[in-house]
């Protein structure tokens, strides 16, 4: 049986993040299993916990709304993610961290969530409609923070563990209310997070741990992939501090304009001009496509404007599988010049079409009757 997750946490389903945050702090005062003795409090606890993990991160509660629970299956959702974490060791006697809790639901573990953590950077990449369209790999130059190659990274040397937070990295407050007691996290000031503490700066960063330079960084784009869409590039933005995290680089995509093509999702569209006597006789013709020439037949009769379509031609879908159609638009050619003969011939042609030559008289007869 599938999991409501709202329903565990007593929440409707367009509920904000706030509520969220306030239902389960509810809950889990509740049925904390330092507090709640019954039998079933510490699986209700997990429940509550594990439905708070999802319903607090936008990401995934995006793919329960859409999948349900399918979404976090093995490999169905981002990378890493494997359920839930059982919370029933935070505290003891009335000692909630609630802190911790809710920054590991609502916004990442504090223990590394400190302001030495790289920072996310974007880089606009220009891509021609045949190299979004098969795919391509490009190499690009970001200037960004590169981890120091001379002190790897940890600022300096000679390390020692930080004595104020022991090695943590962060640092616990106590609050007293008449609810119990309350923690609070945060970073330790005295590492910056690090946990150590350096003795011997590093020359060449200065105990930044980071260099700014260029780094050459090669990106693979998929098959089919849309102008505005984003490639998220994992630890590839700023180096942080003292060996902290990168932040991510986001490469969004920008489609150039074709000369000739127009695209439209998975189809693409080209216009072909065609001769007078190959609309009225039909033919066989060379058209472009991403690929290179194939040959299209124009059916006897064709007027301009008319649109034939070619299965396949089309933009590849991003899954693999298949691709969208090439619409081929012809537009027929009404010769501006021409000779004696070919005008003579032509009077000739008209004066055998008759009345048909002329379609405004039916064209009319259809508006007024």
């Amino acid at each position: 049986m599938s999991k409501d997750y709202y329903k565990t946490l007593g929440v409707e389903k367009g509920a904000s993040k706030e509520e969220i945050k306030k239902a389960y702090k509810t809950l889990a005062k509740k049925y904390h299993p330092d507090i709640n003795k019954e039998t079933d409090s510490q699986e209700k606890f997990k429940e509550i916990n594990e439905a708070a993990s999802i319903l607090g991160d936008d990401q995934k509660r995006k793919a329960y709304d859409q999948y349900g629970e399918d979404a976090f299956k093995q490999g169905g959702f981002d990378r890493g993610f494997s359920g839930y974490s059982d919370f029933s060791g935070f505290g003891s006697g009335t000692d909630f961290d609630f802190d911790d809790v809710f920054e590991m639901f609502f916004g990442g573990n504090p223990r590394r969530r400190t302001r030495n953590k790289g920072s996310d950077l974007r880089f606009d990449l220009e891509l021609k409609l045949e190299e979004a369209a098969f795919g391509t790999e490009k190499e690009i130059h970001v200037r960004k923070k590169n981890v120091c190659s001379d002190c790897s990274g940890k600022g300096g040397s000679k390390l020692e563990t930080c004595g104020v937070c022991h090695g943590t990295g962060y640092q616990k407050t106590v609050k007293r209310t008449p609810f119990g007691a309350f923690q609070t996290t945060s970073a330790c000031e005295e590492c910056q997070g690090t946990g150590k503490v350096i003795k011997e700066l590093c020359e060449t960063c200065d105990g930044a741990g980071y260099v700014v330079s260029e780094k050459k960084i090669k990106i693979k784009t998929p098959q089919g992939i849309e102008n505005g869409m984003r490639l998220r590039v994992l630890e590839e933005g700023d180096a942080g501090s003292r060996g902290q995290e990168p932040g991510d680089l986001y490469v969004y995509i920008n489609v150039l304009e074709h000369e000739f093509f127009e695209r439209d999702g998975n189809d693409i569209y080209v216009e072909v001009p065609i001769s007078y006597t190959q609309a009225i006789f039909g033919d066989e013709i060379e058209v472009p496509t991403l690929k290179g020439k194939a040959k299209i037949k124009i059916p006897v009769g064709t007027q301009s404007e008319t649109i034939l379509k070619m299965r396949g031609k089309g933009i590849p879908y991003q899954d693999g599988v298949g691709a969208g159609d090439q619409n081929v638009r012809v537009s027929v050619e009404v010769p501006k010049h021409l000779n004696k003969k070919q005008e003579e011939a032509l009077k000739k042609y008209g004066e055998l079409m008759g009345e048909s030559a002329r379609p405004q008289k039916s064209f009319f007869k259809k508006i007024f009757g």
